[in-house]
């Protein structure tokens, strides 16, 4: 079935694509459960995992992957038979909303865009569903204990990824009510081997090769000539990134959001704290 019609199927069926966007760490895989049942979705798609309910669909998590090059090519879906997988178990599915985990509105797309969904109707950031307080300890959680979630019960998890799994915990919907049982679903804690909570530093290699995909990723005309970090007393890294862009070379997005995209990534995958990224450009050609 070719991309175009595969699009206009979509339409057809009046099927609707959610955003849940935030910054790594900040608890947007704790709050997708809560989101998906305030309205009413159906499917979540959370690091290269297609979710119904308590299930699996399809795919596998980028959070057992063991660097974060693998990691971040399984959360966009770059390999081909991973995206083949996920695409297969969408179109045996009736579903008419579906909601996309991603740390900016840019890897979204790149989802949307890779599983042949309609584009966003909606986008919700995490300081629109959780309180600043639940965004502080979700982070302060991350980068000392290195812990992530994966909204569904950890027996679903433990089937593939048993080296991984760290504890369990239920969340509850809201308030019970009178003579009904409280409803809510079960979380999985997970430790990847990515973000050990050993890990207080990253050698400079890996730092570079972090931040030469996300620019690759970003735009590939942009190249990295240098990547220079110190580290303060929190562990925190400051990051100043030279970057070499031709002469009337138009970057996409604001250098802030450039900042932002690779501090996330940097994050993410490295399983370290950002405290700031400053970039250098110098130009050529």
């Amino acid at each position: 079935m070719n991309r175009l019609f595969k699009f206009a199927f979509s339409h057809i069926n009046g099927v609707k694509v959610y955003a849940l966007v935030g910054r790594s760490g900040t608890g947007k895989s704790y709050h997708s459960k809560l989101v998906a049942q305030k309205h009413h979705i159906d499917l979540i798609i959370d690091d290269g995992l297609l979710i119904k309910g308590d299930k699996i669909l399809a795919g596998h998590s980028a959070k057992r992957d063991p660097n974060f090059l693998v990691a971040v090519k399984t959360a966009v879906f770059d390999d081909e038979a991973h995206r083949q997988e996920v695409e297969e178990a969408l179109l045996k599915e009736k579903y008419k909303k579906i909601l996309i985990i991603g740390t900016s509105e840019k890897m979204v797309d790149k989802i949307v865009k890779k599983l042949n969904l309609p584009p966003v109707c909606k986008t919700f950031h995490i300081e629109e569903v959780a309180s600043q307080e639940e965004i502080e300890t979700a982070m302060r959680i991350r980068y000392t204990e290195g812990k992530h979630v994966i909204p569904v019960p950890s027996i679903e998890i433990t089937r593939n990824y048993p080296q991984i799994v760290y504890d369990s915990m239920k969340v509850f919907f809201g308030k019970k009510k009178p003579f009904q049982k409280k409803q809510g679903f079960e979380k999985t804690i997970v430790r990847p081997e990515f973000s050990r909570p050993d890990k207080d530093t990253v050698n400079e290699t890996t730092l570079i090769q972090m931040v030469r995909h996300c620019i690759d990723e970003y735009d590939k005309v942009i190249k990295v000539k240098k990547v220079r970090a110190t580290v303060g007393s929190d562990n925190s890294y400051d990051v100043t990134v030279t970057l070499q862009v031709p002469l009337k070379h138009y970057i996409g997005q604001t250098l802030g959001e450039l900042q932002d995209y690779i501090a996330d990534c940097i994050e993410k995958y490295g399983g370290i704290m950002v405290h700031q990224v400053s970039i250098e450009i110098e130009e050529w050609g």
